[in-house]
């Protein structure tokens, strides 16, 4: 399946959310949850040092929500737009509520790269793309027209850390 307009509102959102994060001292990721219809059901930021919790990342908040509040069709038929490529955590996670098609902007191979060449610290568990820890899963990206934002995120997020 291509990259519709529709699809890049609700991406660009998801990029907006990763700012958002960032500006408030968190990682820079923001997802955004819609359902078949295209009306977006629920959106969150990545809140990992606001909480002290390594596991508030959105897409992990999203599969929470999802498995509480909607049905498995609606979860099977929804999409996920990120900011960034799912980690092995947020990707299970995914999977195990059975939710529907994701869409990133980067890669976690580009974002590792991009955060390796300015010298921070490796992520805490290995870059594994969503298809190995979920296959079967609809994924799409990277987004290219986003990749630049992405990573002028990501790069004023390592050098303020």
């Amino acid at each position: 399946m291509a990259i519709s307009g529709t699809d890049l509102i609700h991406l660009r959102r998801s990029v907006d959310l990763a700012r958002e994060a960032l500006d408030a001292g968190d990682g820079p990721f923001g997802s955004v949850l819609v359902d078949a219809a295209g009306v977006e059901r629920f959106a969150d930021r990545n809140r990992e040092e606001a909480t002290g919790d390594a596991t508030r990342h959105p897409e992990f908040e999203i599969a929470r929500w999802a498995a509480t509040n909607l049905t498995a069709d609606e979860r099977a038929t929804a999409t996920v737009y990120t900011s960034g490529e799912h980690c092995p955590m947020c990707s299970a996670a995914h999977a195990w509520v059975g939710l529907g098609r994701i869409v990133y902007a980067a890669s976690a191979e580009l974002i590792a790269g991009w955060r390796r060449d300015l010298g921070a610290s490796p992520a805490a568990v290995s870059v594994l793309p969503i298809g190995v820890v979920a296959p079967g899963l609809p994924i799409e990206g990277p987004v290219h027209e986003l990749v630049p934002e992405v990573r002028a995120l990501i790069e004023r997020a390592v050098r303020s850390s």
